[in-house]
């Protein structure tokens, strides 16, 4: 496996320096899987580029640990390849210095953003070209993609999930670094090596500084942490430093302030009958769950032989991972299991698995996202995904003044970015119509105030 990192900083052979590598001494150093080579195929004033090449010993992997998988798959795979764990622990062996950010020559230039531009020839991702750019746009990379085929003998078998990826960023060789010896193993979905709490403590120390406020934040930590539970709880308390009883209880009880103020209107139920009786109405033998949380209106769905496919689409892992153990997802016969998926992903990125459904709808979602990523989920889901029906509930702000618990001017839930109006919700709900070509209806759900209307209104966009 191969990473090459270069610069065009003037003198751009300071990356030496920053690296303390000598560019003129090709080096090589022993790992417990293997070797480390490092070289300079070019090093000049203008631009200087660095190879990592790590050559993994697949037999000496499991020389010792038995045949279970057979000796086939234990001798023959990608593993001396692909970029992964192997290649982000030679990184932060061989590159200790430069992840370190210290440098004695050149401490002022490791402290400063510098243009940098890195190529992986292969590098596994089971979320294709969406994942890889979810992970690394939003650090400010220019991504680069190239699906790699089957077998280049035969192209009718069509691209693999391996892919050569390009980046280019202005910023601190160090965060390069950590950038990559997170999101390398997260990306490939496995791990050479037993992850136990000590990996919490390597994920803060690498990623604390700009995992909290990523928006994959949580499928990275999961995908990084092999998707322990325990583990991902306790990683996720740590960055934001919060306990994890207080992480724990937050995800337990999610909105359940909200519950609390609506239980006496039974408004969830009466929200979950109506969205569910309006999709069954449209016909759709498809749906879509924009947010779908743990699961509770796909459970109802799923009963409904008239939908012959579900896919529920949550950010948070955590919540997927409930919403698979509220439908019992294990247990259920393999005719219907076959019609129902969880899918962990943004709303406002496009994403060509949320395409090709009859219907879609999002149930007290919107609110939770801010107002300046409103066209970025408008986008995705009106633009993109384009279902033929559209529903969405939101709470009506106005009818708040009717909860006796709720202060003044105070939202249903913490969680919340905004609540709005009638007029608000009605006003963006026909932007939204004129710029993708749908028509809407709208109506309320809950009691009706005759002021202020009622707690929960709906819009049905169709097209």
């Amino acid at each position: 496996m191969l990473l090459k990192i270069s610069t065009t900083h003037r003198p751009a052979t300071d990356l030496g320096y920053l690296l303390s590598k000598n560019p003129s001494r090709p080096q090589s150093l022993n790992l417990s899987f293997g070797v480390a080579h490092v070289f300079y195929p070019e090093a000049t004033d203008e631009r200087c580029s660095v190879v990592l090449l790590v050559e993994v010993d697949p037999v000496g992997l499991v020389r010792g640990r038995g045949e279970n998988d057979g000796p086939l798959s234990q001798y023959v795979n990608d593993r001396p390849f692909a970029a992964s764990s192997f290649l982000a622990v030679a990184i932060a062996r061989v590159f200790s210095s430069g992840m370190a950010g210290t440098s004695n020559a050149r401490a002022e230039l490791a402290a400063s953003a510098i243009p940098l531009a890195v190529e992986i020839p292969v590098l596994r991702c089971g979320g294709g070209e969406l994942q890889l750019r979810r992970c690394f746009e939003p650090l400010g990379y220019l991504v680069e993609v190239s699906a790699l085929p089957l077998d280049e003998r035969f192209p009718e078998w069509g691209t693999s999930n391996y892919f050569s990826l390009s980046l280019k960023a202005t910023l601190r060789l160090s965060e390069l670094l950590s950038h990559l010896y997170v999101l390398l193993p997260a990306l490939d979905g496995d791990k050479h090596y037993f992850v136990g709490s000590d990996e919490v403590q390597k994920l803060i120390d690498k990623a604390g500084s700009w995992l909290p406020t990523h928006p994959q934040r949580d499928w990275i930590m999961a995908a990084y942490l092999k998707r322990q539970r325990s583990l991902v709880r306790e990683a996720l308390g740590k960055l934001l430093s919060t306990p994890d009883e207080a992480i724990e209880a937050e995800q337990t009880q999610r909105d359940s302030g909200e519950q609390a103020l609506e239980r006496g209107l039974n408004l969830n139920d009466q929200r979950m009958a109506e969205v569910e009786r309006v999709l069954l109405a449209t016909g759709a033998h498809s749906v879509l769950d924009l947010g779908c949380g743990e699961g509770r209106l796909l459970g109802r769905l799923l009963e409904h032989t008239q939908l012959h496919r579900l896919l529920g689409v949550d950010v948070s892992c955590v919540a997927l991972e409930r919403a698979a153990e509220r439908l019992s997802l294990e247990r259920l016969p393999p005719t219907k299991r076959a019609r129902i998926e969880l899918l962990q992903g943004s709303l406002t990125y496009r994403d060509t698995r949320l395409a090709g459904f009859d219907a879609a709808c999002a149930v007290e979602v919107i609110e939770h996202i801010d107002p300046e990523r409103l066209l970025a989920f408008e986008r995705t889901v009106f633009e993109f995904a384009r279902p033929g029906t559209v529903v969405i509930t939101t709470p009506n702000i106005e009818y708040n003044a009717r909860f006796e618990r709720l202060e003044h001017g105070a939202f249903r839930h913490r969680d919340h970015r905004f609540e709005w109006t009638r007029a608000e919700f009605q006003q963006w709900a026909q932007k939204v119509c004129d710029r993708h070509g749908y028509t809407v209806e709208f109506s309320s759900i809950g009691p009706v105030d005759p002021e202020l209307g009622a707690p929960t209104q709906m819009g049905v966009f169709s097209r």
